[in-house]
């Protein structure tokens, strides 16, 4: 039984971490989503708001370089596959120039091929997520930068901000679950189902 108590306080006991206070970036902190899927852009960018991020988006690699440079994000979620300018060009020339050559960025992506060129040339990237991801892996990747330096903590009473320029019916649309792209080109969001009508 000995042995097992120090493996619990090797690994962390499950209730000294849920005590501890959540890490993470200050409120309005403003974080580019690239990704050439709809969906995924919608849904990180969801997750990332409902905990009062500024969401930026880009749908390729030249527009994520234009916003880069000219709205200075303080973190990057970079999809490896990109039409046009691929994930990886976007990450080199950004650690090429000196005014971008600091800013986090952590690379996605659901392609085995892409993530194991990932694994054996990281260009320089902060981190790495794979498709499909849920809030909880997140929010990890921004933990960890916020330990390692790389972004700045949030102070334990901010509140998140509401988003600004969407519908309450068009956020709670939007799933909680980001899916890997669309394998024959279809990146939009799936219908919604329609309100069932009020009887009474």
């Amino acid at each position: 039984m000995a042995g097992f108590g120090l493996l619990k306080r090797l690994v962390g006991g499950g209730e000294r971490r849920h005590s501890e206070p959540r890490v993470r970036a200050p409120v309005a902190t403003r974080v580019l989503v690239v990704d050439d899927s709809a969906t995924i852009r919608a849904v990180l960018g969801k997750m990332l708001s409902q905990d009062g991020y500024e969401v930026l988006r880009a749908a390729d690699g030249e527009s994520a370089l234009e916003l880069v440079r000219n709205e200075s994000p303080h973190l990057v979620f970079l999809d490896i596959v990109l039409p046009g300018v691929s994930g990886f060009e976007v990450l080199r020339t950004l650690r090429r120039e000196p005014v971008t050559q600091l800013i986090p960025i952590v690379m996605i992506s659901g392609n085995v091929q892409a993530t194991e060129q990932f694994y054996v040339q990281r260009y320089g990237a902060d981190d790495f997520m794979k498709k499909p991801f849920g809030r909880g892996e997140v929010f990890e990747r921004i933990r960890q930068l916020v330990l390692s330096g790389r972004l700045p903590a949030r102070a334990p009473v901010e509140q998140p901000l509401p988003p600004a320029g969407v519908s309450q019916a068009e956020w709670d649309a939007i799933p909680d679950i980001a899916m890997p792209d669309e394998p024959h080109g279809s990146h939009e969001l799936p219908p919604q189902p329609e309100e069932p009508p009020v009887v009474g």
